[in-house]
């Protein structure tokens, strides 16, 4: 009830009207920010980083006052003391923040579609997957990164190519998006460059694993693309960097978690990295596997990642009614050319001579192999049994050492079963909040 005003008294002064309470003291100033010295030794003794020092350590990292001793401690204090979800959000969108956002035109949003991978041997699905996105109707503004630990980078893949370029400005990934519907490109100075700084510490500093470093540099290179939905694609077995699916499920909830933070649809999917994905391991082996899976042929494995990666993506945004009708729909543009036209334009369009790109996407294998750079020799090992070739390896120099030949020999399995399909490599889904609730 209000309370009432006789008449000759003063009004009464709510609560929040400072108005007639006469001078009042200014402000406290805001805090000084710490200095990184104190930020590191916080975040080593177990302490919460603010979303303040984040930004603080973010913006030494970009203007180049934080040296690179300081960087590698505070990415070592973060490995071991980790990070809880809310500085892992911050950490995310600081590092977004540090460049330029990408803006697209408003009807494109239910379109913008991407995925990421944490890595393994032989993983090729971006180079198909992505082409086979654009022939669905999405637009795919890949960013992509390079080699880290003993993973294979896509834009290194890529550059195996003569005349493939990986640095497009904001406006010729505009320009790329409409022409072609997908682009795979890599961080630039002004696209999220304190995570390339970041990333490449990681890589010399024993912090790859890091939980909450991963989920910041993978999304923070996705916030920027304004996306309608993005796939995860978390590896877990030998050949990831997590061993086990229970760690490999812990990064994937994480990546979920900060995505819904964020605003970002995210969802993941835990698949199995025991064995190397397809049959080839190597840059320029590589695009011609993942050719053939253009070409609607190549390993069933890696055929069936990229069409399920697909199939979630085109549901989650919208574009198909189900999963399995978007698989379908992936499918089909494998199968009708339609995926391998658009990784042609692709190719052409950044940077690779015309003559050359439609060369490697109409040609054969062996002819495929001729137009790339490839090794100067092949050496193939033999099954002990039948002197069956298991294995070829393409070297320069030097050889093969007995070492290394006995080790990779003693690599290989025989069995008396009959011949068998492998299975799927896709374990497991999680899904965003909003969707797993449905």
């Amino acid at each position: 009830m209000a309370t009432p005003v006789t008449s000759g008294s003063p009004a009464p002064t709510p609560v929040n009207d400072i108005s007639s309470r006469g001078p009042q003291s200014p402000p406290d100033p805001p805090p000084e920010p710490k200095q990184l010295p104190e930020l590191i030794r916080l975040k080593r003794d177990g302490g919460r980083l603010s979303e303040g020092d984040i930004k603080s350590f973010v913006g030494a990292v970009v203007d180049g006052s934080a040296q690179g001793a300081q960087i590698g401690a505070m990415l070592m204090a973060i490995r071991l003391r980790g990070m809880d979800l809310e500085e892992t959000v911050a950490l995310t969108q600081a590092l977004a923040n540090s460049g330029q956002q990408l803006e697209w035109p408003e009807v494109w949003h239910q379109q913008l579609v991407d995925k990421h991978s944490t890595g393994g041997v032989g993983d090729k699905v971006s180079l198909a997957l992505a082409p086979a996105l654009a022939a669905c109707g999405c637009k795919v503004p890949m960013i992509s990164g390079r080699g880290l630990g003993h993973t294979g980078g896509t834009l290194d893949k890529l550059e195996s190519i003569p005349g493939f370029t990986v640095i497009q400005s904001p406006e010729q990934m505009q320009g790329l998006l409409e022409r072609v519907g997908c682009c795979i490109v890599g961080q630039s100075k002004k696209l999220v460059p304190a995570d390339g700084i970041l990333y490449e510490a990681r890589d010399v500093t024993a912090t790859v694993d890091s939980l909450p470093l991963i989920t910041a540099s993978i999304l923070s290179k996705k916030v920027v693309e304004s996306l309608s939905a993005l796939v995860v694609d978390v590896k877990f077995g030998g050949a990831a960097v997590f061993p086990r699916q229970t760690e490999a499920r812990e990064l994937a909830t994480t990546l979920v978690a900060v995505g819904a933070g964020l605003g970002l649809r995210v969802a993941a999917a835990l698949t199995a990295m025991d064995n190397p994905l397809g049959r080839c391991v190597g840059h320029t082996l590589e695009v011609e596997e993942a050719l053939l899976c253009l070409d609607g042929a190549g390993p069933p494995d890696l055929r069936d990642l990229v069409t399920r990666l697909g199939g979630v993506l085109l549901w989650l945004s919208g574009l198909a009614e189900a999963q399995e009708e978007g698989v379908a729909r992936v499918a089909a543009a494998l199968d009708d050319g339609s995926a391998r036209d658009r990784f042609e334009r692709m190719l052409a369009t950044q940077g690779v001579d015309a003559d050359l790109a439609r060369a490697l996407c109409s040609g054969t294998p062996a002819q495929r192999r001729q137009l790339l750079p490839h090794a100067q020799k092949q050496e193939e090992l033999l099954a002990p049994t039948d002197g069956t070739p298991w294995l070829r390896v393409h070297l320069d120099a030097p050889a093969l050492s007995d070492p290394q030949r006995r080790a990779l020999q003693e690599a290989l399995v025989l069995s008396d079963r009959e011949p068998f399909t492998a299975p799927s490599p896709f374990a497991e889904l999680i899904l965003p909040p909003t969707i797993a609730q449905q």
